[in-house]
């Protein structure tokens, strides 16, 4: 049976590939899939412990069977029905205060905001831009998933989560989450929530560039209730 695998972010240099239809034994699984490319590339081992999986947009792990024309995806750790109508992954500016605008009600009594910027250097080397990629369907759908968490966990009214990809200049938004709630404390929760989640699960890498190279931004580690790779929990020993 044949499966199309696709490699994002760092794992992408180091491997060489974007995509990838290997042909497997029946029945076989992730485990299987994965010892497959560790004996085809060999530099494929130097990340697999850090690595989560998704079979057809959804996490799964080792031991999860495939079957004909499933989609993997292998995914390093990231730098991030619809829940809400205020969820989108684009690639133009992102206008700032018409998603406000457009979550705003007369009963909120705050509305929280984080803006994510661009900063002109990483460490004190200057920046140049930066390139965003993501894993779309997943990350949309993931992303969509927070705001629905949020929407039922937190006492909130509306949530936005508007996520760039491609090249941001310096000084651009890259990510822009917003909180409307009758009260500012609960805002501030969901809101802080929000984008620790989504730079630990959406699978959307930085990749930043400067005068003299590029470098995939270290990314976050999993949360515990993502297995990786290896079978084991990101917070296991």
């Amino acid at each position: 049976m044949r499966v199309r695998v696709l490699f994002f972010g760092v794992l992408k240099d180091l491997t060489g590939l974007a995509s990838d239809s290997p042909e497997l034994p029946e029945h076989a699984t992730l485990a299987d899939m994965l010892e497959y490319y560790e004996r085809k590339l060999p530099r494929f081992k130097e990340l697999v412990s850090s690595l989560a999986m998704s079979v057809n947009q959804e996490y799964a792990g080792p031991e999860a069977r495939l079957k004909n024309g499933d989609e993997v995806a292998l995914l390093p750790p990231v730098s991030g029905g619809s829940a809400s109508p205020h969820v989108a992954l684009v690639r133009e500016s992102i206008a700032t205060s018409e998603v406000l605008d457009t979550i705003k009600r007369a009963e909120d009594g705050a509305v929280v905001m984080f803006d994510g910027i661009v900063r002109n250097n990483t460490r004190r080397r200057p920046t140049r831009y930066l390139e965003y990629e993501a894993y779309e369907p997943m990350a949309l759908k993931q992303m969509q998933e927070l705001a629905a968490h949020a929407l039922s966990h937190f006492p909130v009214r509306e949530v936005a989560i508007v996520h760039r990809v491609g090249r941001l200049e310096v000084g651009e938004t890259s990510v822009l989450i917003a909180v409307a709630a009758a009260h500012r404390g609960a805002a501030f929760d969901a809101c802080r929530w929000l984008i620790d989640s989504l730079k630990r699960t959406v699978p959307i890498w930085k990749q930043e560039f400067f005068e003299d190279g590029a470098v995939w931004a270290d990314g976050e580690p999993f949360p515990d209730t993502i297995v990786r790779a290896e079978g084991t929990h990101s917070g296991s020993a």
